[in-house]
């Protein structure tokens, strides 16, 4: 909002400069963006707070300054002459729908002369940004800006049977309003009517007809001044996509009790400029009147929160000058300084968002000065506890990041085209009811919708090697309840080995995703993988993920006593996957416009948590071995699609206590390899702990390995 120095100045005598008052305001809480000097004086730019709607008008700004200066407000009270006649024997007011308008107020002028507006006024309206158009109009805009509380002026002659009021619009109904434009209602909207109540006349709160604008013909005026519920305002808004100065105010909660002062000052103004007579009295229906709050503060809770003291005349000055009319309740109302000192307010009509004590003490603060407080910490009765999920998020953050992982956090809102390209079969998108736009109309349903955007994001600015992780949260509904499950989402594309001196670049791939997952899962004892995957996943490069069924530390669901871990595995498209990896399927990329390769994985991380803490709880301690570790490689011809994960199992199943380790050390295809085979070298580590074993043991366990791998896999062995 423009604040004009010099209009501030009607209210309250402030003699600091306009850059000072800028300065004290943005102390006092009111956002300043900038300060400029026109040709009306110094222009303030105030970016007034959504639950600030007093601050949308130059006597709400006034008020502010009165209290920050310790200045008397000057007040408001507009008298206009007025005739003889009644003006309830001119108009008839009627509102059929309460909770779309709480208050409507009506007053008649006849008589007047619509022209130009005189200088001074044009200029406040251009200082303010709002145009002239004539000195009736002007008027209605220039008490919005003075008041803030919209109000609109009709031409009395051309409303039907001079009987105005307010009803919910009908669906598909349609109305022109000032603009000139014609635009199409809804039943959730709120119009203002004429005559038998069939034609709308204006959309409440947002904005006025054009079959009853003030024209230069004009000579009898209706002055209309109303109170607009809030939510309904916001969502006319912006399913008419028309935000105007009037939808701002009442959208954010106009003053209700300012309605008929508004109304009288426009009256007076248009006397003033215009001439004519005013009908004696206002026609007010009011069936939303509320009866004051009383809140109640004290000193104790303002020690409390704010951790010094605030002198009694400072607390009462400030209250008072806010409009809340402080009274000391408390048996010591003599004694200063009181420790049992209590005040009891009442809350200001204009100030609807404060509501509790707490909120009177911010009011305190703010105005008293911030920086008066000294900065300390609150006393803690009791010492900080870490989650249980601090530590294994902490060691899964490390992995990550020293792997050459960056961690980002992405908005869970996203468009429904491009969530149902990753989310599973089955599975309920979370639909929001009030969505900020038509690209974030639902909550993701996994992390990899939006470590894609993220990447496609950082590959359109420039960035071709990137490596992302984040650990967020999927929404999903089951049996229209809402499921969220803590997830981490990791991405990469590019370069895995940029080119140096002594090493050529190297293209990251799915080995690459899969082998920093493993080393992830080596926090938990170790991942085993699976074929298969989603359907966005590259048919040749891809996998799902779980825990090694032989890994004793395993959490069991059924034993389970983590209910997010429950939930976690059973919102899974399958209940034994611990996630998802892969490389993104091409018509997948291509709805992201992605040029090069992208890798995705997604692991639940309730599931995960507990088998770190698990594999940490069963950790012990074992000296370091004696006996000399025995290497023996076995070059074998494998069918292709063949596992390395097949040939550890088999191997494994021989519960041969003396293998300590089991690693793929080569792989080749080529000459001298059968054509649908590979050649896999496997290189098996034999130790014990009681003797160092002898050439006859190595050969045994040989020839037991070999013999079960060419009866479970069909493998040959080449050399050895």
């Amino acid at each position: 909002m423009k604040v004009v120095y010099n209009w501030l100045k009607e209210f309250v005598d402030v003699t600091a400069s306009p850059s000072d008052v800028a300065s004290r305001l943005a102390l006092s809480g009111t956002n300043i963006g900038s300060v400029e000097n026109g040709p009306h004086g110094a222009i303030i730019d105030a970016e007034v707070g959504s639950n600030r709607p007093d601050c949308l008008g130059h006597y709400g700004i006034a008020r502010e300054l009165s209290a920050v200066y310790k200045l008397p407000l000057k007040p408001l009270s507009p008298k206009p002459a007025e005739s003889a006649t009644k003006a309830s024997d001119a108009v008839k007011v009627e509102i059929q729908s309460p909770e779309l308008c709480g208050r409507f107020t009506a007053r008649v002028i006849r008589g007047a002369k619509i022209q130009p507006s005189p200088k001074w006024l044009k200029d406040r309206l251009e200082a303010s940004g709002v145009a002239s158009i004539s000195n009736v109009v002007d008027i209605s805009n220039y008490v919005m800006l003075e008041l803030g509380h919209p109000l609109h002026t009709y031409d009395y002659d051309k409303v039907r049977d001079h009987r105005i009021g307010v009803r919910r619009a009908k669906p598909g109904e349609k109305t022109r309003t000032l603009d000139g434009l014609e635009r199409t209602l809804d039943s959730s909207l709120s119009v203002v009517f004429d005559g038998d109540g069939s034609r709308a006349v204006g959309i409440g709160g947002v904005m006025g007809g054009a079959e009853t604008e003030i024209s230069f013909s004009t000579k009898n005026i209706l002055i209309e001044c109303a109170w607009f519920e809030p939510i309904a305002v916001r969502k006319a808004a912006r399913f008419l996509k028309l935000h105007t100065e009037a939808s701002t105010r009442f959208g954010r909660g106009a003053d209700p009790e300012t309605a008929e002062l508004a109304s009288r000052r426009a009256a007076e103004l248009i006397l003033q400029l215009a001439g004519g007579e005013l009908l004696a009295g206002v026609v007010d229906v009011y069936p939303g009147k509320r009866a004051p709050k009383k809140i109640q503060l004290t000193r104790t809770e303002l020690l409390r929160v704010m951790g010094a003291d605030v002198p009694d005349k400072e607390i009462e000055a400030i209250l008072g000058a806010l409009g809340f009319a402080p009274v000391r309740i408390d048996q010591n109302r003599g004694a200063a300084g009181s420790l049992l000192a209590a005040w009891e307010c009442t809350q200001p009509s204009w100030r609807a968002e404060v509501e509790r004590e707490i909120d009177l003490i911010e009011e305190v603060a703010r105005i008293y000065g911030l920086d008066k407080f000294p900065p300390r910490l609150p006393a803690a009765r009791q010492g900080a506890q870490r989650l249980p999920k601090f530590e294994p998020e902490l060691r899964v953050r490390e992995r990550l990041i020293g792997l050459g992982y960056r961690e980002i956090l992405t908005i869970p809102h996203v468009a429904e085209e491009r969530d149902t390209l990753f989310r599973p079969e089955g599975v309920a998108g979370a639909r929001l009811s009030n969505p900020l736009s038509e690209e974030a109309g639902v909550l993701r349903s996994n992390g990899l919708v939006t470590m894609a955007a993220a990447l496609e994001w950082n590959l359109n600015h420039g960035q071709r090697n990137v490596r992302l992780f984040e650990i967020g949260r999927s929404y999903r509904l089951e049996r229209s309840a809402s499921v969220e499950t803590p997830i981490l989402t990791i991405g990469a594309t590019g370069e895995a080995r940029e080119k140096g001196i002594y090493e050529t670049a190297r293209e990251y791939e799915f080995a690459d995703l899969k082998g920093d997952l493993d080393a992830v899962g080596a926090l938990a004892g170790g991942f085993e993988w699976k074929q298969g995957g989603a359907a966005w996943t590259h048919a040749a490069r891809r996998g799902t993920i779980q825990f090694h069924s032989n890994n004793p530390n395993t959490v069991i669901l059924s034993e389970a006593k983590n209910p997010g871990l429950i939930a976690a595995a059973r919102t899974s498209s399958n209940p034994g996957s611990l996630g998802v990896a892969g490389q993104l399927a091409r018509r997948v990329a291509e709805k992201f416009k992605l040029r090069q390769d992208i890798f995705l994985a997604e692991i639940q991380l309730d599931p995960l948590y507990a088998q770190i803490r698990a594999a940490k709880e069963a950790r012990r301690y074992e000296p370091v071995p004696r006996f000399p570790a025995v290497e023996r490689d076995f070059s074998l011809l494998l069918t292709d699609g063949t596992p390395f994960s097949g040939v550890v199992k088999t191997i494994r199943s021989l519960n041969i206590s003396e293998i300590t380790s089991i690693d793929a050390a080569d792989l080749f295809r080529g000459k001298n390899v059968p054509a649908g085979k590979y050649s896999l070298l496997v290189r098996v580590t034999f130790q014990s702990r009681e003797a160092t074993l002898t050439d006859a043991q190595i050969g045994d366990f040989s020839a037991k390995i070999v013999s079960a791998l060419e009866k479970n896999l069909g493998a040959q062995l080449r050399a050895s």
